[in-house]
Protein backbone atom coordinates (compact mmCIF):
# COMPACT_ATOMS: atom_id res chain seq x y z
CA UNK A 1 0.00 0.00 0.00
CA UNK A 2 1.46 3.75 -0.69
CA UNK A 3 2.66 5.18 2.01
CA UNK A 4 1.11 8.81 2.92
CA UNK A 5 4.62 10.50 2.42
CA UNK A 6 4.89 8.83 -1.58
CA UNK A 7 1.44 9.90 -2.07
CA UNK A 8 2.75 13.62 -1.25
CA UNK A 9 5.65 13.51 -3.19
CA UNK A 10 3.66 12.99 -6.24
CA UNK A 11 0.75 14.83 -6.02
CA UNK A 12 1.53 18.20 -4.23
CA UNK A 13 5.61 17.81 -4.33
CA UNK A 14 6.91 21.17 -6.09
CA UNK A 15 8.64 19.58 -9.32
CA UNK A 16 7.06 17.87 -12.54
CA UNK A 17 7.80 15.36 -14.84
CA UNK A 18 9.46 16.46 -17.60
CA UNK A 19 9.60 13.97 -20.57
CA UNK A 20 11.08 15.64 -24.24
CA UNK A 21 10.58 19.14 -22.65
CA UNK A 22 7.15 18.79 -22.26
CA UNK A 23 5.87 18.93 -17.97
CA UNK A 24 4.00 16.68 -16.37
CA UNK A 25 2.16 17.41 -13.38
CA UNK A 26 2.88 14.43 -11.14
CA UNK A 27 -0.49 13.89 -9.65
CA UNK A 28 -1.96 13.28 -13.63
CA UNK A 29 1.44 10.33 -13.87
CA UNK A 30 0.27 8.66 -10.93
CA UNK A 31 -3.87 8.38 -11.70
CA UNK A 32 -2.22 7.01 -15.23
CA UNK A 33 -0.34 4.70 -13.39
CA UNK A 34 -3.65 3.72 -10.87
CA UNK A 35 -5.90 3.82 -14.02
CA UNK A 36 -3.28 0.81 -16.12
CA UNK A 37 -3.12 -1.28 -13.09
CA UNK A 38 -7.06 -1.01 -12.84
CA UNK A 39 -7.84 -1.79 -16.11
CA UNK A 40 -5.01 -4.87 -16.47
CA UNK A 41 -6.32 -5.85 -13.07
CA UNK A 42 -9.57 -6.14 -14.75
CA UNK A 43 -9.23 -8.49 -17.17
CA UNK A 44 -7.74 -10.96 -14.81
CA UNK A 45 -10.59 -10.65 -12.22
CA UNK A 46 -13.16 -11.08 -14.82
CA UNK A 47 -11.77 -13.98 -16.13
CA UNK A 48 -11.51 -15.70 -12.86
CA UNK A 49 -15.30 -14.77 -12.28
CA UNK A 50 -16.61 -16.16 -15.49
CA UNK A 51 -14.29 -19.55 -14.78
CA UNK A 52 -14.59 -19.63 -11.30
CA UNK A 53 -14.76 -23.17 -10.98
CA UNK A 54 -11.92 -24.02 -12.75
CA UNK A 55 -9.59 -24.64 -10.58
CA UNK A 56 -6.43 -25.16 -13.47
CA UNK A 57 -6.99 -21.09 -14.50
CA UNK A 58 -4.31 -19.91 -11.92
CA UNK A 59 -2.10 -22.46 -13.36
CA UNK A 60 -2.69 -20.53 -17.04
CA UNK A 61 -2.65 -16.91 -16.40
CA UNK A 62 0.18 -16.31 -19.04
CA UNK A 63 -2.87 -16.91 -21.62
CA UNK A 64 -4.58 -13.17 -20.50
CA UNK A 65 -0.96 -10.98 -20.62
CA UNK A 66 -1.58 -10.36 -24.35
CA UNK A 67 -5.38 -9.61 -24.21
CA UNK A 68 -5.08 -7.45 -20.87
CA UNK A 69 -2.22 -5.46 -22.59
CA UNK A 70 -4.45 -5.19 -25.94
CA UNK A 71 -7.34 -3.76 -23.74
CA UNK A 72 -5.25 -1.60 -21.33
CA UNK A 73 -3.80 0.02 -24.39
CA UNK A 74 -7.14 0.36 -26.46
CA UNK A 75 -9.20 2.03 -22.68
CA UNK A 76 -6.20 4.15 -22.73
CA UNK A 77 -5.98 5.96 -25.92
CA UNK A 78 -9.84 6.57 -25.27
CA UNK A 79 -9.80 8.16 -22.56
CA UNK A 80 -6.47 10.29 -23.46
CA UNK A 81 -9.25 10.87 -26.85
CA UNK A 82 -11.24 12.29 -24.95
CA UNK A 83 -9.47 14.64 -22.47
CA UNK A 84 -9.58 12.62 -19.24
CA UNK A 85 -5.84 13.15 -19.19
CA UNK A 86 -5.13 16.86 -19.38
CA UNK A 87 -4.01 18.63 -16.65
CA UNK A 88 -7.10 20.98 -16.40
CA UNK A 89 -9.22 17.67 -16.46
CA UNK A 90 -12.95 18.33 -14.80
CA UNK A 91 -13.02 16.65 -11.60
CA UNK A 92 -16.52 16.89 -11.18
CA UNK A 93 -18.50 13.41 -11.29
CA UNK A 94 -21.43 14.56 -14.26
CA UNK A 95 -18.16 14.91 -15.88
CA UNK A 96 -16.67 11.79 -15.45
CA UNK A 97 -20.23 9.77 -15.78
CA UNK A 98 -20.36 11.97 -19.49
CA UNK A 99 -17.19 11.12 -20.57
CA UNK A 100 -17.17 7.61 -19.38
CA UNK A 101 -19.57 6.11 -22.00
CA UNK A 102 -18.51 7.54 -25.26
CA UNK A 103 -14.74 6.28 -24.08
CA UNK A 104 -16.36 2.94 -23.87
CA UNK A 105 -17.68 3.24 -27.09
CA UNK A 106 -14.49 3.93 -28.63
CA UNK A 107 -12.75 0.81 -26.71
CA UNK A 108 -15.07 -1.09 -27.62
CA UNK A 109 -14.83 -0.57 -31.15
CA UNK A 110 -10.76 -0.83 -31.03
CA UNK A 111 -10.67 -3.86 -29.06
CA UNK A 112 -12.88 -5.38 -31.71
CA UNK A 113 -10.97 -3.96 -34.34
CA UNK A 114 -7.60 -5.18 -32.81
CA UNK A 115 -8.85 -8.84 -31.42
CA UNK A 116 -10.22 -9.12 -35.65
CA UNK A 117 -6.89 -8.39 -36.44
CA UNK A 118 -5.34 -10.48 -33.60
CA UNK A 119 -7.55 -13.54 -33.46
CA UNK A 120 -4.75 -15.53 -30.64
CA UNK A 121 -5.62 -12.67 -28.78
CA UNK A 122 -9.02 -12.70 -28.59
CA UNK A 123 -11.01 -13.23 -25.29
CA UNK A 124 -15.09 -15.02 -25.27
CA UNK A 125 -17.61 -12.46 -25.12
CA UNK A 126 -18.67 -13.53 -21.32
CA UNK A 127 -15.05 -12.40 -20.15
CA UNK A 128 -15.43 -9.12 -22.05
CA UNK A 129 -18.37 -8.49 -20.54
CA UNK A 130 -17.40 -8.89 -16.89
CA UNK A 131 -14.04 -6.89 -17.71
CA UNK A 132 -15.72 -3.71 -19.14
CA UNK A 133 -18.52 -4.20 -15.72
CA UNK A 134 -15.37 -4.74 -13.18
CA UNK A 135 -13.29 -1.93 -15.34
CA UNK A 136 -16.15 1.04 -14.99
CA UNK A 137 -16.57 0.51 -11.84
CA UNK A 138 -12.61 0.52 -11.07
CA UNK A 139 -12.19 3.98 -12.92
CA UNK A 140 -14.89 5.58 -11.11
CA UNK A 141 -14.00 4.55 -7.50
CA UNK A 142 -9.90 5.75 -8.27
CA UNK A 143 -11.41 8.96 -9.80
CA UNK A 144 -13.24 9.37 -6.86
CA UNK A 145 -10.80 8.53 -4.58
CA UNK A 146 -8.13 10.69 -6.12
CA UNK A 147 -9.57 13.75 -6.92
CA UNK A 148 -11.14 13.88 -3.42
CA UNK A 149 -7.46 13.70 -2.07
CA UNK A 150 -6.00 15.94 -4.56
CA UNK A 151 -8.53 18.74 -3.24
CA UNK A 152 -6.62 18.58 0.28
CA UNK A 153 -5.24 21.34 1.17
CA UNK A 154 -1.81 19.52 1.98
CA UNK A 155 -1.39 18.83 -1.94
CA UNK A 156 -1.55 22.63 -2.20
CA UNK A 157 1.75 24.64 -4.05
CA UNK A 158 1.92 27.43 -1.72
CA UNK A 159 3.57 30.10 -4.26
CA UNK A 160 4.43 33.98 -3.33
CA UNK A 161 5.01 36.18 -6.06
CA UNK A 162 7.79 38.75 -6.54
CA UNK A 163 6.28 41.63 -8.16
CA UNK A 164 3.21 43.78 -7.87
CA UNK A 165 2.99 44.56 -11.73
CA UNK A 166 0.51 43.72 -14.93
CA UNK A 167 3.21 40.43 -15.18
CA UNK A 168 2.77 39.58 -11.61
CA UNK A 169 -0.93 39.66 -12.10
CA UNK A 170 -1.08 37.48 -15.44
CA UNK A 171 0.60 35.02 -13.52
CA UNK A 172 -1.82 35.13 -10.63
CA UNK A 173 -5.02 34.70 -12.94
CA UNK A 174 -3.11 31.46 -14.67
CA UNK A 175 -2.05 30.35 -10.97
CA UNK A 176 -5.48 30.72 -9.91
CA UNK A 177 -7.44 29.67 -13.02
CA UNK A 178 -9.03 25.84 -14.03
CA UNK A 179 -5.95 25.44 -17.07
CA UNK A 180 -2.85 25.03 -14.45
CA UNK A 181 -1.50 21.33 -13.84
CA UNK A 182 -1.69 21.78 -9.98
CA UNK A 183 -3.33 23.56 -6.87
CA UNK A 184 -1.88 26.93 -5.94
CA UNK A 185 -2.50 28.93 -3.00
CA UNK A 186 -1.75 32.45 -3.56
CA UNK A 187 0.37 33.61 -0.79
CA UNK A 188 0.54 37.02 -2.03
CA UNK A 189 3.13 39.46 -3.77
CA UNK A 190 6.42 40.74 -2.37
CA UNK A 191 6.67 44.52 -4.42
CA UNK A 192 10.02 45.64 -6.35
CA UNK A 193 11.56 48.36 -7.97
CA UNK A 194 8.47 50.97 -9.21
CA UNK A 195 6.65 48.65 -10.93
CA UNK A 196 3.01 49.55 -11.57
CA UNK A 197 0.59 48.31 -8.96
CA UNK A 198 -1.66 45.67 -10.82
CA UNK A 199 -2.91 43.97 -7.90
CA UNK A 200 -4.49 44.97 -5.02
CA UNK A 201 -2.96 46.46 -2.20
CA UNK A 202 -4.33 44.25 0.17
CA UNK A 203 -2.21 41.20 -1.10
CA UNK A 204 1.20 43.14 -0.83
CA UNK A 205 3.33 41.31 1.78
CA UNK A 206 5.24 43.40 4.03
CA UNK A 207 8.88 42.28 3.46
CA UNK A 208 10.35 40.79 6.37
CA UNK A 209 14.97 41.38 6.76
CA UNK A 210 15.45 39.19 3.86
CA UNK A 211 13.18 37.41 0.87
CA UNK A 212 13.60 33.88 2.63
CA UNK A 213 12.63 35.12 5.93
CA UNK A 214 9.40 36.46 4.24
CA UNK A 215 8.62 33.19 2.18
CA UNK A 216 9.46 31.47 5.30
CA UNK A 217 7.14 33.23 7.62
CA UNK A 218 4.49 32.48 4.77
CA UNK A 219 5.12 28.72 4.45
CA UNK A 220 5.73 29.55 0.60
CA UNK A 221 7.31 26.59 -1.09
CA UNK A 222 7.93 28.44 -4.67
CA UNK A 223 9.29 31.92 -5.42
CA UNK A 224 7.77 32.91 -9.29
CA UNK A 225 9.78 36.17 -10.24
CA UNK A 226 7.05 38.04 -11.86
CA UNK A 227 9.33 40.97 -13.02
CA UNK A 228 9.58 42.55 -15.87
CA UNK A 229 12.99 44.23 -15.83
CA UNK A 230 15.21 42.18 -13.91
CA UNK A 231 18.63 44.11 -14.32
CA UNK A 232 17.80 46.94 -12.25
CA UNK A 233 20.05 47.08 -8.43
CA UNK A 234 16.53 46.60 -6.82
CA UNK A 235 16.58 43.12 -8.68
CA UNK A 236 17.53 40.53 -4.99
CA UNK A 237 19.21 38.20 -6.47
CA UNK A 238 21.51 37.03 -3.80
CA UNK A 239 17.86 36.80 -1.46
CA UNK A 240 16.99 34.45 -4.39
CA UNK A 241 19.59 32.24 -4.01
CA UNK A 242 19.16 32.16 -0.67
CA UNK A 243 16.02 30.90 -0.84
CA UNK A 244 16.79 28.11 -3.46
CA UNK A 245 19.60 26.96 -1.68
CA UNK A 246 17.40 26.23 1.66
CA UNK A 247 14.90 24.10 -0.35
CA UNK A 248 12.26 27.21 -2.02
CA UNK A 249 11.64 26.29 -5.50
CA UNK A 250 12.20 29.54 -7.52
CA UNK A 251 10.58 29.57 -10.47
CA UNK A 252 10.76 32.25 -13.76
CA UNK A 253 7.89 33.58 -14.66
CA UNK A 254 8.41 32.80 -18.36
CA UNK A 255 9.05 29.25 -17.33
CA UNK A 256 5.95 29.09 -15.22
CA UNK A 257 3.77 30.03 -18.38
CA UNK A 258 5.73 27.63 -20.29
CA UNK A 259 4.77 24.49 -17.57
CA UNK A 260 1.47 25.45 -16.36
CA UNK A 261 -0.23 26.48 -19.39
CA UNK A 262 2.09 25.28 -22.54
CA UNK A 263 2.96 28.95 -23.99
CA UNK A 264 5.63 31.19 -23.66
CA UNK A 265 4.53 34.72 -23.54
CA UNK A 266 5.83 37.10 -25.57
CA UNK A 267 6.12 39.73 -23.00
CA UNK A 268 7.60 37.97 -20.01
CA UNK A 269 10.67 36.86 -21.28
CA UNK A 270 14.11 38.18 -22.08
CA UNK A 271 15.47 37.09 -25.95
CA UNK A 272 18.77 35.87 -24.46
CA UNK A 273 16.01 33.56 -22.97
CA UNK A 274 15.29 32.27 -26.30
CA UNK A 275 18.95 32.26 -27.21
CA UNK A 276 20.52 30.15 -24.08
CA UNK A 277 17.64 27.78 -22.38
CA UNK A 278 17.13 24.84 -23.49
CA UNK A 279 15.03 23.36 -26.64
CA UNK A 280 14.85 24.34 -30.40
CA UNK A 281 15.93 21.08 -31.87
CA UNK A 282 16.78 21.56 -35.33
CA UNK A 283 18.94 18.32 -35.68
CA UNK A 284 19.34 16.08 -38.26
CA UNK A 285 18.07 13.12 -36.27
CA UNK A 286 14.78 15.29 -35.59
CA UNK A 287 14.02 16.26 -38.83
CA UNK A 288 14.72 12.45 -39.87
CA UNK A 289 12.04 11.29 -37.72
CA UNK A 290 9.94 14.02 -37.63
CA UNK A 291 9.54 13.22 -41.81
CA UNK A 292 8.83 9.69 -41.27
CA UNK A 293 6.44 10.39 -38.97
CA UNK A 294 4.76 12.60 -40.87
CA UNK A 295 4.96 9.83 -44.11
CA UNK A 296 3.85 6.92 -42.01
CA UNK A 297 0.86 8.81 -40.32
CA UNK A 298 0.07 10.41 -44.51
CA UNK A 299 0.27 6.94 -45.54
CA UNK A 300 -2.06 5.20 -42.78
CA UNK A 301 -4.67 8.40 -42.56
CA UNK A 302 -4.71 8.57 -46.29
CA UNK A 303 -5.89 4.41 -46.45
CA UNK A 304 -8.71 5.02 -44.27
CA UNK A 305 -10.04 8.71 -44.86
CA UNK A 306 -10.35 7.73 -48.73
CA UNK A 307 -14.28 6.83 -48.68
CA UNK A 308 -14.74 9.90 -46.55
CA UNK A 309 -12.77 11.95 -49.20
CA UNK A 310 -14.59 10.40 -51.83
CA UNK A 311 -18.07 11.16 -50.09
CA UNK A 312 -17.12 14.99 -48.94
CA UNK A 313 -15.96 15.28 -52.54
CA UNK A 314 -19.45 14.57 -54.12
CA UNK A 315 -21.28 16.13 -51.66
CA UNK A 316 -19.21 19.25 -52.19
CA UNK A 317 -20.01 18.75 -55.75
CA UNK A 318 -23.70 18.23 -55.65
CA UNK A 319 -24.61 20.87 -53.25
CA UNK A 320 -23.90 23.92 -56.05
CA UNK A 321 -21.69 22.21 -59.05
CA UNK A 322 -18.71 24.41 -57.85
CA UNK A 323 -15.01 22.88 -57.65
CA UNK A 324 -14.66 20.53 -55.00
CA UNK A 325 -11.05 21.27 -53.72
CA UNK A 326 -9.15 25.55 -53.30
CA UNK A 327 -5.81 25.66 -53.27
CA UNK A 328 -4.43 29.08 -51.10
CA UNK A 329 -1.29 30.67 -50.60
CA UNK A 330 0.54 30.25 -47.68
CA UNK A 331 3.57 31.12 -45.84
CA UNK A 332 5.40 28.01 -44.83
CA UNK A 333 8.92 26.71 -43.75
CA UNK A 334 11.63 29.75 -43.80
CA UNK A 335 8.71 32.49 -44.64
CA UNK A 336 8.66 30.82 -48.22
CA UNK A 337 5.34 30.89 -49.83
CA UNK A 338 3.46 27.75 -50.72
CA UNK A 339 -0.16 26.23 -52.14
CA UNK A 340 -1.94 25.10 -49.61
CA UNK A 341 -4.95 22.31 -50.69
CA UNK A 342 -8.52 21.71 -48.67
CA UNK A 343 -11.69 21.06 -49.25
CA UNK A 344 -13.79 23.99 -50.27
CA UNK A 345 -16.02 25.18 -47.28
CA UNK A 346 -17.14 28.41 -48.62
CA UNK A 347 -19.86 29.24 -51.62
CA UNK A 348 -17.67 30.19 -55.31
CA UNK A 349 -15.94 33.47 -55.04
CA UNK A 350 -16.50 33.77 -51.12
CA UNK A 351 -13.42 36.70 -51.45
CA UNK A 352 -15.15 38.81 -54.49
CA UNK A 353 -13.73 42.33 -53.13
CA UNK A 354 -10.43 40.84 -53.35
CA UNK A 355 -9.33 41.53 -49.58
CA UNK A 356 -8.50 38.23 -47.69
CA UNK A 357 -10.47 37.90 -45.32
CA UNK A 358 -10.47 36.17 -41.64
CA UNK A 359 -13.43 33.40 -41.21
CA UNK A 360 -15.89 34.16 -38.62
CA UNK A 361 -18.29 33.15 -36.18
CA UNK A 362 -21.68 31.41 -38.72
CA UNK A 363 -19.78 33.47 -41.55
CA UNK A 364 -22.21 33.38 -44.00
CA UNK A 365 -19.72 32.43 -46.36
CA UNK A 366 -19.52 28.84 -45.39
CA UNK A 367 -21.74 26.23 -47.30
CA UNK A 368 -24.03 23.88 -45.41
CA UNK A 369 -21.65 20.97 -46.40
CA UNK A 370 -18.63 23.30 -45.72
CA UNK A 371 -20.32 23.83 -42.02
CA UNK A 372 -20.24 20.04 -41.19
CA UNK A 373 -16.91 19.76 -42.81
CA UNK A 374 -14.79 22.52 -41.02
CA UNK A 375 -16.74 21.54 -37.76
CA UNK A 376 -15.63 17.66 -38.24
CA UNK A 377 -11.99 18.86 -40.06
CA UNK A 378 -12.57 17.22 -42.87
CA UNK A 379 -11.72 19.88 -44.78
CA UNK A 380 -8.21 19.59 -44.15
CA UNK A 381 -7.67 15.80 -45.28
CA UNK A 382 -5.98 17.40 -49.04
CA UNK A 383 -3.56 19.09 -46.96
CA UNK A 384 -1.67 14.96 -46.75
CA UNK A 385 -0.91 15.53 -50.14
CA UNK A 386 1.42 18.91 -49.20
CA UNK A 387 2.79 16.45 -46.32
CA UNK A 388 3.70 13.71 -49.18
CA UNK A 389 5.47 16.90 -50.55
CA UNK A 390 7.27 17.87 -47.78
CA UNK A 391 5.72 21.50 -47.58
CA UNK A 392 3.84 20.53 -44.51
CA UNK A 393 4.46 18.09 -41.43
CA UNK A 394 1.21 16.63 -39.63
CA UNK A 395 2.08 18.79 -36.52
CA UNK A 396 3.27 22.03 -36.48
CA UNK A 397 1.79 25.83 -36.76
CA UNK A 398 -0.61 26.49 -38.76
CA UNK A 399 -0.16 28.07 -42.02
CA UNK A 400 -1.42 31.83 -42.38
CA UNK A 401 -1.47 33.44 -45.73
CA UNK A 402 1.31 36.19 -47.07
CA UNK A 403 -1.67 39.12 -46.16
CA UNK A 404 -1.96 38.59 -43.07
CA UNK A 405 1.23 37.39 -42.06
CA UNK A 406 3.06 40.85 -43.22
CA UNK A 407 0.98 42.34 -40.83
CA UNK A 408 1.35 40.61 -37.87
CA UNK A 409 5.25 40.51 -38.09
CA UNK A 410 4.86 44.23 -37.47
CA UNK A 411 2.21 44.21 -34.52
CA UNK A 412 3.77 40.70 -32.39
CA UNK A 413 7.19 40.46 -31.81
CA UNK A 414 8.83 36.87 -32.63
CA UNK A 415 5.90 36.24 -34.96
CA UNK A 416 8.58 34.83 -37.55
CA UNK A 417 9.45 32.42 -35.37
CA UNK A 418 7.08 29.89 -36.40
CA UNK A 419 8.45 29.89 -39.89
CA UNK A 420 11.68 28.37 -38.47
CA UNK A 421 9.92 24.85 -38.68
CA UNK A 422 7.35 23.36 -41.03
CA UNK A 423 3.64 24.49 -40.61
CA UNK A 424 1.43 22.05 -39.75
CA UNK A 425 -2.38 20.10 -40.17
CA UNK A 426 -2.76 20.18 -36.51
CA UNK A 427 -0.83 22.28 -33.63
CA UNK A 428 -0.33 23.04 -30.13
CA UNK A 429 -2.75 26.09 -30.65
CA UNK A 430 -5.50 24.25 -32.72
CA UNK A 431 -6.14 21.87 -29.85
CA UNK A 432 -5.57 24.42 -26.58
CA UNK A 433 -7.72 27.60 -27.90
CA UNK A 434 -10.12 27.65 -29.95
CA UNK A 435 -10.14 29.41 -33.69
CA UNK A 436 -8.90 33.18 -33.40
CA UNK A 437 -10.08 36.07 -35.48
CA UNK A 438 -8.30 39.07 -34.38
CA UNK A 439 -4.56 40.08 -33.68
CA UNK A 440 -5.40 38.92 -29.87
CA UNK A 441 -6.46 35.82 -31.02
CA UNK A 442 -3.35 36.05 -33.28
CA UNK A 443 -1.08 36.55 -30.15
CA UNK A 444 -2.60 34.26 -27.93
CA UNK A 445 -1.71 31.25 -30.89
CA UNK A 446 1.86 32.33 -31.10
CA UNK A 447 2.39 31.73 -27.71
CA UNK A 448 1.29 27.94 -27.71
CA UNK A 449 2.94 27.49 -31.24
CA UNK A 450 6.52 29.66 -29.58
CA UNK A 451 6.06 26.72 -27.09
CA UNK A 452 5.86 23.77 -29.55
CA UNK A 453 9.33 25.46 -31.53
CA UNK A 454 10.97 25.50 -28.79
CA UNK A 455 9.88 22.14 -27.39
CA UNK A 456 8.95 20.12 -30.22
CA UNK A 457 9.72 15.93 -30.44
CA UNK A 458 8.38 13.36 -31.79
CA UNK A 459 6.66 12.36 -28.00
CA UNK A 460 4.84 16.01 -28.08
CA UNK A 461 3.77 15.58 -31.54
CA UNK A 462 1.93 12.28 -30.78
CA UNK A 463 0.35 13.92 -27.87
CA UNK A 464 -0.91 16.64 -29.76
CA UNK A 465 -2.65 14.04 -32.83
CA UNK A 466 -4.09 12.53 -29.60
CA UNK A 467 -5.24 15.60 -28.33
CA UNK A 468 -6.59 16.39 -31.61
CA UNK A 469 -8.76 13.18 -31.80
CA UNK A 470 -10.76 14.83 -29.12
CA UNK A 471 -11.30 17.89 -30.93
CA UNK A 472 -12.45 16.41 -34.12
CA UNK A 473 -14.84 14.60 -31.53
CA UNK A 474 -16.17 17.20 -29.47
CA UNK A 475 -16.19 19.07 -32.05
CA UNK A 476 -13.96 22.30 -30.40
CA UNK A 477 -12.79 25.33 -31.90
CA UNK A 478 -14.20 25.15 -35.72
CA UNK A 479 -15.55 28.25 -37.79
Amino acid sequence: MLSGSWIFLCLGGSRMFKISNHHFPKSIILLLIAETLVLLLSVYIGARVRFYEDRTLWDNLGQFIAPALVFTAAMLFSMSAFGMYQNQVNTKLRFILLRIAPVYVMGFCLISVAFFLLPSYQIGRGVLGLVFGFSCVGLLVTRFIFFKSSQSSMFESKVLFLGAGELARDCRDLAQSRGTSRKYNVLGYVAVGVDELCIPAASLLKKQSTLYETARQHGATEVVVALQNKRGVSFPIEELLECKLKGIEITDSALFFEREACQIRVNSFQPSWLVFGSGFDQSFSRAFCKRAFDLSVSAVLATIAAPIAAVTALLIYLEDRGPVLYSQERVGFGGKPYLVYKFRSMRINAEQSGTPQWATLNDPRITRVGAIIRKLRIDELPQIFNVLLGEMSFVGPRPERPFFVSDLCKQIPYYDVRHSIKPGITGMAQVRYEYGASLEDAVQKLQYDLYYVKNNSLFLDVLIMIETIQVVLLGKGAR
